[in-house]
């Protein structure tokens, strides 16, 4: 998930101006809300405690303080220093906290794609000629027009919809994997910028990362990828404003249709008892699974979508569901995955506690080679 959020954070990175710095904090609830995953989810807690929690709100505190950035979790914390060029991740769990340096990242992003690619010649020894593949995008962002209160700020509907269509030139088959991003932008936020310019200059920092991850050698393979990267930097520059909301869902369609947005097709209320998943939920997440393989390294963009970044307090109630409609079409949940609620709110420019940045006392570092 973190190569995604970079990837993420890339893109976004030319669409943001700089700012002066000073301090920002706000905090971020998101949570896993439906899709056949989330059945998944519920069959396995009945044996993992892991498994119990993964359906729970996850909520963070995020701060930054001129060239650093954190992430507070209950679980987890993450510093990113753009001076040092470092991000430290602690475990609260084992008490315990790795350093990685950005040319560290790079390094193990690279082995990651090479261990890959000799995977995938094993099994498919005839995939060391050029790809056979043909890999379609269609990326649109709409605005709608629609308006609601968020957290207290009034807040513009805007969908993003993104296709992946796969087809092999050789058997014909066709893949899709389908995401869309159902947008909530309060037009501004006093202090805000402080993230915009951070993302901006530690993409900045970043660009080596990005070009392994990117190459133009891995896009080459895929006829259709550099112009869908393109297409989706033009849209993205439609979204106007800061995304105190988002629901993303991320799933299966048939001939590079898009999954309609959570305002547009409600899912159903979760069952409080684990349901057993269907065999279309079964078949739907191995074609999602065979789909991004085919996809190699590209597949990690889905992901991406999911990382734009809100906050919300964890004294307050979970983020709000999306409103149901019993007149939306039952086929409209068929394909869903996963969709997610991420909500920010707790905005304030006060200075940043500096104890936030630090590692707590007692902690031993270790190797970043000896973390699974």
């Amino acid at each position: 998930m973190k190569i995604n959020r970079f990837l993420y954070v890339g893109l976004l990175a030319v669409l943001l101006t700089p700012c002066t710095y000073a301090d920002f904090t706000y905090t971020e609830t998101t949570q896993i809300t439906g899709g056949s995953m989330m059945q998944l989810m519920k069959m396995a807690g009945t044996f993992s405690k892991a498994a119990r929690q993964a359906g729970e709100p996850i909520v963070s505190t995020v701060a930054i303080k001129g060239n650093r950035m954190v992430r507070v979790g209950q679980q987890q914390t993450e510093i990113i220093d753009l001076d040092r060029e470092t991000v430290t991740t602690i475990d609260h769990q084992k008490h315990q906290y790795v350093v990685m340096t950005f040319e560290q990242m790079r390094q193990q992003m690279e082995r990651a794609m090479q261990k890959a690619k000799e995977q995938s010649q094993k099994q498919s020894p005839q995939q060391n000629a050029p790809s056979n593949t043909d890999i379609k995008f269609e990326v649109h962002v709409r605005n709608t027009g629609a308006t609601k209160d968020v957290a207290g700020l009034s807040a513009n509907e805007a969908i993003l919809t993104m296709a992946m269509d796969a087809t092999d030139k050789t058997s014909g088959q066709t893949g899709s994997m389908a995401i869309t991003n159902d947008l909530w932008l309060a037009p501004e936020i006093p202090g805000y910028d402080e993230v915009k310019d951070f993302y901006r200059r530690y993409a900045e920092k970043m660009k080596i990362v990005f070009s392994g991850a990117l190459n133009p050698a891995m896009l080459a393979q895929y006829p259709g990828a550099g112009q869908g990267m393109a297409d989706m930097i033009k849209e993205m520059s439609k979204l106007k404003g800061v995304p105190v909301q988002q629901v993303m869902r991320m799933g299966m369609t048939a001939n590079g249709a898009t999954l309609p947005a959570a305002s547009e097709a409600p899912l159903p209320p979760p069952s409080d008892s684990p349901a057993m998943p269907s065999a279309g939920d079964v078949a739907q997440q191995s074609a999602t699974s065979s789909i991004a393989s085919k996809m190699g390294s590209l597949g990690g963009l889905a992901g991406g979508f999911g990382g734009f970044g809100h906050k919300k307090k964890k004294a307050d109630p979970a983020p709000d569901a999306a409103p149901q409609d019993a007149s939306a079409p039952a086929q409209a949940t068929a394909g869903v995955l996963v969709e997610s609620n991420t909500q920010l709110a707790g905005f304030s420019q006060a200075s940043a506690d500096e104890s936030m940045f630090a590692v707590p006392a007692g902690y031993k570092q270790v190797n970043p080679a000896n973390v699974e």
